[in-house]
């Protein structure tokens, strides 16, 4: 079992074996806080605050396998394994702590505690102000970004989190995500077509597939060097960015109207991914005169 699965059920255990959803989310969130390496698990500010989409998928995988159950509002641990003597030793103890700081935190509780101590992960939520003062309302201001110069930017979703990788996105105020990639479809958590549309709506970002401006797995086989990606590359120019000048005009247009969009597909480093190619196309059509970056 994955080690941040045990994480979820050691807080469930210590606290009596369930919990309201909320709890279990801000309760995780506050964890992290402690965790002084690689956290198990990052957050983005969503509705009702911080939020873990890796958490929640955890969650349902452990609910497939019988080890939870799930109703409306709460999470129930329903084994009788003891998850948390298989913690390491400072995992155990932040965890004990917390049955002894957080005993008697209702959601409520937790919720005002952690947008009041952590505000960033409050911006996007629709009940801030049922837990803030107007001044503090106001604050949140500061940690959102009001950038609206116009830029084209690209993302590549290789080696992240869906976390950071959102947080990345709303960091840059960016309004709209526009997935080039042929086939929408990904072995890692969060980016296949209908996750990643879902996550980035429930942040405020709307989502677009283009597949016209991809390339087809079939001619991504045997990229072992930086030569076998150029040699892709120079066909991806002389063949499908002649034949989608349409869908590059289109996104054009996107950027235009929205200000500030991003292109994503998978690879981190732009140089081995189809995105430079076709941003630097648009950035060619007649009517662009914005910046580009790549994020």
């Amino acid at each position: 079992m994955y080690y941040r699965r045990k994480i979820i059920l050691s807080v469930l255990q210590v606290f009596g074996g369930e919990l309201e959803k909320i709890q279990l989310q801000k309760l995780l969130f506050l964890f992290t806080r402690f965790q002084k390496d690689k956290k198990s698990f990052d957050f983005v500010p969503y509705k009702f605050g911080c939020f873990s989409f890796q958490a929640n998928a955890d969650l349902s995988t452990l609910k497939k396998y019988g080890i939870v159950s799930e109703s409306d509002k709460f999470w129930k641990k329903e084994d009788e394994i003891d998850y948390l003597n298989e913690l390491k030793n400072d995992d155990k103890k932040t965890i004990n702590d917390f049955k002894i700081i957080y005993s008697n935190k209702s959601s409520d509780d937790l919720i005002k505690l952690t947008y009041k101590r952590y505000p960033y992960y409050s911006i996007n939520s629709t009940v801030a102000e049922k837990y803030l003062s107007d001044e503090e309302l106001k604050n949140l201001d500061n940690y959102r970004s009001f950038d609206d110069e116009i830029v084209l930017f690209t993302i590549g979703y290789e080696g992240i989190t869906l976390e950071t990788y959102l947080n990345k996105l709303i960091k840059n105020n960016i309004k709209v995500l526009c997935d080039v990639r042929k086939n929408a479809l990904s072995m890692k958590y969060g980016f296949s077509k209908s996750q990643l549309k879902n996550a980035c709506n429930g942040v405020g970002i709307e989502y677009i597939h283009i597949p016209e401006v991809g390339i087809d797995s079939e001619q991504r086989q045997e990229l072992n060097t930086q030569i076998d990606y150029d040699s892709l590359f120079q066909i991806y120019k002389e063949k499908n960015l002649k034949e989608s000048i349409d869908s590059q005009t289109k996104i054009l247009n996107l950027l235009t109207n929205n200000k500030r969009i991003a292109l994503t597909c998978f690879e981190a480093d732009i140089c081995q991914c189809h995105r430079k190619h076709l941003s630097e196309a648009i950035t060619n059509l007649k009517d662009f005169k914005y910046k580009l970056e790549h994020l």
